[in-house]
């Protein structure tokens, strides 16, 4: 398994050290609300639990290639409430998801009709926390259809929405994923918006809605940008993820994120809120999350078994965490 010891782990090109020295929030407990760990391994796993975080959420997305047919979809859903969860657990970290269609296979019309009817059955499964991630990629018609059908269907089931903004025009596409959502009669406080910059916070703010920070390398967001949008908004209806996937990414970037701002000056009690506090509110709006559920994984039993599979391979001897009474 990953050792601990994070300020000695690979750095990513561009970014200063100090950003690697997690002993700065040592103690401090952390969630991730979006993070990809079906693309994760266990030892990524280990590494999370070891550096503080207890809880996550795994937004549906796309898996890199186009599915073609409605069973990847289901099978692919299932896992997310089924193995996911376990395999999560077995390192001591609470699971959530959000169930969605992606904007990007919103665009297979034909695919994307067969999903539609297969959410309902996968929205209200225990665990699911919010609909997502959907809204925007090139901001075509069908991608606004499925925004809309889903919008409907988190209004249905009482839960919040996860929204992916575009990576292209991002500013626009942020303001008309909010002004549908408003459309939709979806309050603000139930809308998470994610994959925020500069040009986007201040209005998503200014709406009342919650304004979400993936510190991706290269390409979204990185933590000493994140320190200066937490000096110059402050700590209100804003959160960090990761979105670590199969692509070049950190699963230890909210904690990473967290030490950096500890470092820079910010208080911990904003840090806390960033970085953990903010990402629970939201999403335990759909009644599906509570902190004792953190708590409730910390004793970890590798012996057991999901549908007759283990994480454990060959010899490998399973943790078993038990809490005794010592009589002297």
């Amino acid at each position: 398994m990953c050792c601990s010891n994070f300020e000695n782990r690979e750095q990513i090109p561009g970014e200063k050290p100090e950003s690697f020295d997690i002993t700065a929030v040592k103690g401090m407990r952390f969630f991730d609300p979006h993070v990809h760990m079906t693309s994760r391994t266990t030892d990524d796993y280990q590494a999370m639990a070891d550096a503080g975080v207890v809880g996550l959420i795994e937004p549906a997305f796309w898996l890199g290639q186009p599915r073609t047919g409605i069973d990847s979809f289901r099978d692919y859903y299932s896992s997310l409430v089924g193995w996911e969860r376990f395999r999560s657990s077995q390192f001591g970290i609470k699971h959530y998801c959000t169930i969605g269609l992606n904007s990007r296979e919103a665009n297979n019309e034909s695919l994307a009709e067969q999903v539609m009817e297969i959410l309902p059955l996968f929205a209200y499964k225990e665990g699911v926390v919010g609909i997502g991630e959907i809204g925007f990629d090139d901001q075509t018609a069908a991608e606004e259809k499925y925004y809309r059908l889903q919008l409907e269907l988190a209004r249905e089931a009482g839960l919040p929405v996860q929204v992916h903004t575009p990576h292209r025009d991002k500013k626009n596409g942020t303001r008309r994923s909010m002004d549908i959502a408003i459309e939709h009669g979806i309050d603000p406080y139930k809308v998470i918006i994610d994959h925020n910059n500069e040009e986007t916070v201040k209005e998503v703010l200014d709406r009342g809605f919650w304004a979400a920070f993936t510190i991706y390398p290269f390409t979204k967001m990185g933590n000493e940008r994140m320190v200066e949008i937490a000096r110059q908004y402050g700590p209100e209806r804003i959160m960090v993820n990761s979105a670590a996937d199969w692509g070049i990414s950190d699963p230890l970037a909210v904690p990473k994120t967290a030490a950096l701002m500890k470092i820079r000056g910010i208080s911990d009690k904003d840090i806390q809120l960033i970085t953990y506090g903010n990402a629970v509110t939201a999403f335990a709006q759909s009644g599906q999350l509570d902190e004792t559920d953190f708590a409730a994984v910390r004793n970890v039993d590798q012996s057991v078994k999901f549908e007759g599979n283990s994480i454990l391979r060959g010899g490998q001897q399973p943790r078993i965490d038990k809490s005794s009474i010592i009589i002297s």
